[in-house]
């Protein structure tokens, strides 16, 4: 019995739950996320790639233009500090004009495939410091992980369907690279900025599909590292709810405090119905708060032991009536008119303190 006790107490403490919405969102929090970075790759290259093959002109004559101005016109400038200043800033305006469409695809495609996966996420968490990141014991265990294995196998997987994609639209234009020395130019360079983009075009879907299985592999794993106990859940909902002996202490302070705010009540009434030890019930009519008498303050037991008690330092009266304290506690909350059923009884009551009290 000893023995299954304690094998009990062991696989307790096993992380075989799924993880529960506060850990997926404190988890989100600290960048803890699902994301593979072969789909950032797979959809940016893809994206380049497509550039290439939209605006591939315009880039090549932005780029001999380039060439021409340096081999024809500024080579021909005598070097001063002012041709120097011009030439420079010339080249830079071209740069930019060459660039600056490539930049501005390659914002988008990584904006756009860390979207895909993640949503939108701002978090800072990752780049705080941490002392554990450079335990070498912990380093060498990712190197002989699992995960280590998975990224080797990834690589070569990588490494293979490119080359083979590569491989095949060379053998394929074998024929026409051997007849490209016979021609032009302007011919040659379409030819193998065609067949680059053809390349890179399906090796970018060829990733994305591989992409793909690693953002399976990433979710798997990531879901096995937020993996929580039973004993983490339990402590989580403690967490959440509050402990219970706080939370007791707290609804005792809180109807200590309900009492003190309904024993202030009691010298104002009118009268105080009783069980007469069991049930007290403070009644008091005030028209210009309400059209009936309300219940200003009432109790069972001690707390009605108390109201009669304040009720005889302040002289209010009280009158004993079993069944109408009984049902007046039972129906009615404390700060509520009375309901209909009650006010012929009430109404009895009143008149009868009124008239000790000589006020009819």
């Amino acid at each position: 019995m000893k023995w299954l006790s304690l094998d009990l107490q062991y696989f307790a403490g096993e992380k075989t739950e799924k993880a529960t919405p506060k850990k997926r969102q404190d988890s989100r929090k600290k960048g803890q996320v699902v994301k593979s970075q072969d789909v950032n790759t797979a959809i940016l290259l893809f994206m380049m790639f497509i550039l290439f093959f939209v605006m591939g002109g315009y880039l090549k004559e932005r780029l001999m233009a380039i060439y021409e101005k340096g081999f024809v016109e500024y080579i021909q400038w005598n070097v001063t500090a002012d041709t120097v200043q011009s030439m420079f800033f010339q080249y830079t305006v071209d740069g930019v004009m060459v660039l600056l469409p490539v930049m501005i695809v390659a914002v988008i495609a990584g904006l756009a495939s860390n979207f895909l996966q993640i949503g939108f996420l701002f978090t800072t968490e990752p780049l705080k410091f941490n002392l554990g990141k450079l335990n070498p014991i912990k380093g060498a265990k990712k190197i002989f992980s699992a995960r280590a294995l998975v990224e080797l196998l990834k690589s070569l997987l990588k490494i293979t369907v490119i080359g083979s994609i590569t491989f095949t639209v060379i053998w394929m234009n074998k024929d026409q690279m051997m007849i490209m020395s016979l021609k032009g130019l302007d011919s040659a360079l379409a030819f193998f900025g065609q067949m680059t983009i053809t390349m890179g075009i399906a090796a970018s879907i060829g990733l994305l599909i591989i992409s793909v299985i690693d953002y399976i592999y990433q979710r798997y794993d990531h879901e096995k590292n937020i993996r929580m106990s039973k004993q983490d859940i339990k402590d989580e909902h403690k967490n959440m709810e509050g402990d219970p002996q706080i939370k007791s202490k707290v609804k005792e302070r809180q109807r200590q405090m309900a009492n003190s705010r309904m024993m202030s009540e009691v010298p104002d009434a009118d009268v105080v119905i009783t069980n007469p030890t069991h049930y007290s019930i403070a009644i008091k009519y005030d028209e210009d708060k309400y059209d009936a008498p309300y219940v200003a303050a009432k109790g069972v037991d001690y707390i009605a032991f108390k109201i009669r008690e304040v009720a005889k330092h302040h002289d209010i009266p009280m009158v004993e009536n079993r069944s109408l304290a009984r049902s007046l506690y039972a129906k009615v909350e404390i700060g509520e008119v009375i309901h209909e059923d009650f006010y012929q009884a009430v109404a009895e009551v009143l008149a009868y303190v009124y008239r000790l009290q000589n006020k009819v």
